[in-house]
């Protein structure tokens, strides 16, 4: 089983979250909807029950189209992402913070 990442630990697994995770952890590569819900591991139905909110906060865009599919990603100029991306950066410098203490302590 994959191991739940920091902003899951603090968020919960709700599948807005697991979308949202996913994005984040995939930064800069795009992804049909078919792709995100098997990678963030959620339902379809789940999916297109947040997926008007993504939109609606700017969190996805398109960027490439085939015919009918659409490729989205993590849209990184948009303020409630750059948000995210600052939370999820302030939980990795805090659980390396941690460890660090946690090698001290050992080490003394």
């Amino acid at each position: 089983m994959k191991e739940r990442s920091l902003l899951l630990q603090l968020t919960g697994e709700m599948p807005l979250f697991k979308i949202i995770d996913f994005l984040v952890d995939n930064k800069g590569m795009d992804f049909t909807k078919k792709d995100i819900i098997e990678e963030a591991d959620i339902s379809r139905a789940s999916l297109f029950n947040y997926w008007s909110q993504l939109e609606k906060y700017g969190i996805v865009k398109i960027t490439r189209r085939f015919g009918k599919t659409k490729l989205y990603t993590l849209n990184s100029r948009n303020l409630v992402t750059k948000k995210i991306l600052e939370l999820e950066k302030a939980l990795i410098n805090e659980a390396i913070e941690k460890e660090a203490k946690k090698e001290v302590v050992v080490v003394s």
